[in-house]
């Protein structure tokens, strides 16, 4: 059985990541956390074969692989588009990821990384990623600047009275306006969003600056 904590800021994504790791009869999620203070209890608790983590929530990468030693666990890295996965390496972790990551990568990563070997998720656009991008693209145009700001507080993990909350709003009327952006998107539910979202880096980056 091959045991992995997920440690990332966004509850979405790693109900995301989760669910497609799920599939894998071998693989168990034994913990999924959302903090730095949580990840080196985490690793002396359950000492995973793997700990998949986002790059934006350790402070200190070189404790972080010392921890992970100690507790025999190898590291997949969660990086944002555009850095450069080769200084990740070279910091002593074993794989690494882009938030645009698909699924079948994902379970290659984790597959290459378990048996000891590193991996890297190439950067370049396949013609297929190209297309997803000219999709992203598309959902982007459709969107006004409220869907899209709602769409970026779905992707961090925020429920509908929050979001409500923070735009100054009643959750009937963002309930409303998910049925809109659901529609013209073509998912389902929340978690369909943010996965689309996340996997499309034009509409993720749209979705963020649309926040800031």
């Amino acid at each position: 059985m091959l045991k992995m904590v997920l440690a990332d800021k966004q509850a979405i994504f790693r109900a995301g990541i989760a669910k497609v790791l799920g599939v894998e009869d071998e693989i168990r999620i034994v913990a999924q956390v959302q903090s730095w203070d949580q990840v080196p209890m985490s690793l002396e608790k359950f000492r995973p074969s793997i700990l998949a983590f986002a790059a934006n929530l350790v402070p200190d990468m070189s404790a972080l692989v010392h921890a992970a030693a100690q507790s025999r666990t190898r590291l997949i890295v969660l990086a944002e588009t555009g850095e450069n996965g080769q200084s990740y390496l070279d910091a002593g972790v074993h794989g690494v990821v882009y938030r645009n990551v698909t699924g079948a990568a994902l379970l290659d990563c984790v597959h290459k990384v378990a048996k000891g070997e590193t991996w890297v998720q190439p950067q370049t656009l396949a013609p297929e990623e190209a297309e997803n991008d000219m999709v992203g693209a598309r959902v982007r145009d459709r969107l006004t600047p409220k869907e899209l700001r709602i769409v970026a507080l779905i992707v961090q993990g925020y429920k509908n009275k929050d979001i409500a909350t923070e735009l100054g709003t009643t959750e009937q009327v963002i309930k409303n306006y998910l049925r809109n952006i659901y529609d013209k998107i073509g998912v389902s539910d929340r978690l369909e969003l943010a996965l689309f979202t996340i996997h499309h880096r034009i509409l993720a980056e749209a979705a963020a600056a649309s926040g800031r």
